[in-house]
């Protein structure tokens, strides 16, 4: 019988410094013997209930209420089978801004209306956008899932959608089909579709739907409905010059309508262009340098309704394409109205797509702002939005996408990265962090750089995304290092948070001398007997551990499971994490009599500290049982590993890779006592 192995992202906290110093502490990672990220008593909230779950759904706010030109398109995806065995994706192909996502979203809004569903929209730009994004649907359909690891609760999302008939699942701008292959091939009772540029070999049913720009005619309906202007001519010609692309005609039919400038003025404008944005060579795409020309105009006129509506799309194209909570903008409560009139304007120009909660920049759009945007801000003055593009020590100018990493680490939830309740908050930032963390303007001595990589760092880990934390993790301590040197003690935090991502990718020994440095820098800060000393050594040993060097971890574990009764008292968490670890190893070296005990008071701590149908509490009832079994009583654990599959399928469901594990070492007892009628 196996014990439960894996870390929980239950992390001591460590004082540092603030975050004047240019970088401040994140949790420091306190490693269990176990993976389960633990959930608080009772869960998250409630499960949809079943006569709900058909009409669940996140499907976005359209971009336009005009659409036309698409009929037979339409009715293709209506054609598609949604249920039943055997159903499989079908791709949607075109250039950018053709309209792809938009005829799937009125696809999607005719599916819902007709009784199908869930139906469930998902960022496939990448492969842990995918993740991600099924994590939702399974936090959607029952809050639990919001403190599971993104791929447990990924995974579950796709066992549920296999399970039942009539879904739709969209993966929008799909750029990889190995991001999508772990789930496509078992998503086969639903309808899922696919929008990509990229002519790959999807998994498609039949031939891919190849989505071409408008029709002539269908152009002028666009911009004629758009703008009200009968000039039928005037339109068609503005048409052929935007290439009939409907991201364009949108564009410049809010423009007509905004201004009340006619078509033939508006071409004249583009035609014109003496400052040649196109020039620049940035945007290198046919539909990029449409989409630049557009912007060349708008820009103007946009600066002449309101100069700091510029000054914050630029800032919005440097975070990602998802919708960003309007929050976010909300920095300085006199800068409320200011904003909100800067998004109305960028709203009627359709340069965003603008709700009540949340604003976001097409991805089109936001790459020609980029390649537009001069290298070197002018200092701008220091009033209205533009303080938000002035560094206020020193006074000097930022650039957007330094700006916009100020006001995300603004908008960072309060509570710690590893608190399942902030992780809905989380969830709707991390994005954006990740973009504009990766952008060459964000230079390494922002204030807030190393902090905030730090935190996003500490939440990845809790949500068992070990690989999109790793690079963060890695210019976390690059940067704290270089701004606070190689023994600070923020330097040791972020070692060790990196060992951790290594050790979480399955890299101990490349965590190993991290860990090392992290206990020496501790050990000279704080002293030998330091509660955060007890967490460096606790973390070494389980690394050693991991090594195959349990007789190497085993004093290193004695010693952190010491100095944290003394500092912590018998009876606090803490130590019951130190004793379950200390048994662990006891396990490892063959000597289950000496771990029993200790898991024995690891469990009776827990149980007092969380209830007795806490996660901890099957977590450590699995390793009670695996230390019975080890000394060949299996008869005494049967009991603990029946309550511990009784929790785990409480607390996570029947398809949660715990519950299988608790269902795995039931049966191997369950075998071994009939096989042996006294199970000794």
């Amino acid at each position: 019988m196996t014990g439960q192995g894996a870390t929980s992202a239950a992390g001591d906290r460590s004082a540092a410094a603030g975050r004047n110093s240019g970088v401040v502490s994140t949790g420091d990672h306190n490693h269990i013997d176990h993976r389960t990220v633990v959930l608080p008593a009772g869960g998250v909230g409630a499960a949809v209930s079943d006569d709900a779950v058909a009409r669940v759904n996140n499907l976005p706010t359209p971009d336009s209420a005009v659409f036309r030109g698409r009929d037979e398109a339409l009715a293709a995806l209506e054609a598609l089978p949604a249920a039943g065995a055997g159903v499989v994706a079908q791709s949607v192909r075109g250039l950018g801004g053709v309209g792809k996502s938009t005829l799937v979203l009125h696809h999607a809004r005719r599916f819902l209306a007709a009784g199908g569903g869930p139906v469930w929209w998902v960022d496939a730009e990448s492969g842990p956008k995918v993740m991600a994004g099924l994590a939702g649907l399974a936090t959607a359909l029952d809050p639990v899932h919001a403190g599971l690891p993104l791929e447990d609760a990924a995974q579950w999302a796709v066992v549920w959608l296999q399970g039942r008939t009539g879904w739709l699942l969209v993966l929008d701008n799909a750029e990889d089909p190995a991001d999508l292959d772990p789930y496509l091939g078992r998503l086969t009772t639903g309808q899922v579709l696919i929008t990509t540029r990229r002519d790959l070999p999807w998994r498609d049913l039949g031939t891919p739907l190849r989505l071409d720009t408008l029709t002539p005619a269908a152009a002028v309906d666009v911009l004629r409905e758009i703008t009200g202007s009968t000039d039928a001519a005037g339109l068609g010609r503005l048409a052929e010059e935007l290439g009939h692309l409907p991201l364009a005609l949108q564009q410049a039919g809010a423009y007509l309508a905004q201004t009340r400038t006619s078509p033939g003025d508006y071409l004249d404008q583009l035609r014109q262009d003496p400052a040649g944005v196109l020039a620049t060579g940035a945007p290198g795409d046919p539909q990029q340098r449409t989409i630049a020309q557009l912007w060349s105009v708008t820009l103007s006129t946009v600066e002449t309704a309101d100069p700091q509506a510029v000054d914050l799309l630029r800032i919005l194209a440097y975070c990602a394409p998802d919708p960003l909570p309007r929050a976010v903008l909300d920095i300085e409560p006199d800068l409320r109205r200011a904003v909100d009139h800067a998004l109305g304007v960028l709203a009627a120009y359709s340069m965003i797509t603008l709700t009540e909660t949340t604003v976001a920049v097409h991805r089109l759009v936001q790459t020609v702002v980029r390649a537009t945007t001069p290298p070197a801000i002018p200092a701008p003055p220091r009033r209205g939005i533009r303080r938000l593009l002035v560094r206020r020590t020193p006074p000097t100018p930022l650039h957007p996408s330094s700006a916009a990493l100020t006001l995300l680490s603004a908008a960072i939830p309060s509570g710690a990265p590893d608190d399942v309740q902030t992780w809905p908050a989380w969830q709707m930032l991390l994005p954006h962090i990740q973009v504009v963390a990766s952008q060459d303007h964000v230079n390494d001595s922002h204030p807030d750089l190393a902090w905030l990589l730090g935190q996003s760092t500490f939440h990845l880990l809790a949500r068992g995304q070990a690989a999109q934390a790793l690079p963060l993790a890695e210019r976390a301590l690059a940067v704290t290092e270089a701004a606070l040197g190689p023994d600070h003690p923020t330097t040791a935090i972020r070692l060790n948070n990196l060992a951790t991502t290594l050790r979480d990718l399955g890299r101990p020994a490349d965590a190993l001398p991290l860990e090392r440095r992290a206990l020496a820098i501790t050990q000279t800060t704080h002293g030998p007997n330091h509660p955060i000393t007890a967490t460096r050594l606790n973390n070494l040993a389980t690394t050693l551990s991991e090594l195959s060097r349990p007789a190497d971890a085993l004093p290193l574990a004695e010693q952190a499971l010491a100095i944290t009764q003394t500092t912590h008292g018998p009876d606090h968490s803490d130590t019951a994490i130190r004793l379950n670890n200390l048994a662990a190893i006891f396990r490892k070296l063959g000597r289950p009599a000496d771990a029993l005990p200790l898991i024995e008071r690891a469990l009776a701590i827990t149980e007092t500290t969380h209830g007795p149908n806490h996660p901890t509490i099957a977590l450590f009832l699995g390793n009670l049982a695996a230390t019975f079994s080890e000394l060949g009583r299996a008869a005494d654990a049967l009991p603990p590993a029946e309550r511990a599959l009784a929790i785990t399928e409480t607390t996570y469901g029947p398809d949660h890779p715990d519950t299988t594990l608790c269902l795995h070492n039931l049966a191997a007892l369950r075998r071994l006592l009939a096989g042996d009628g006294n199970g000794h």
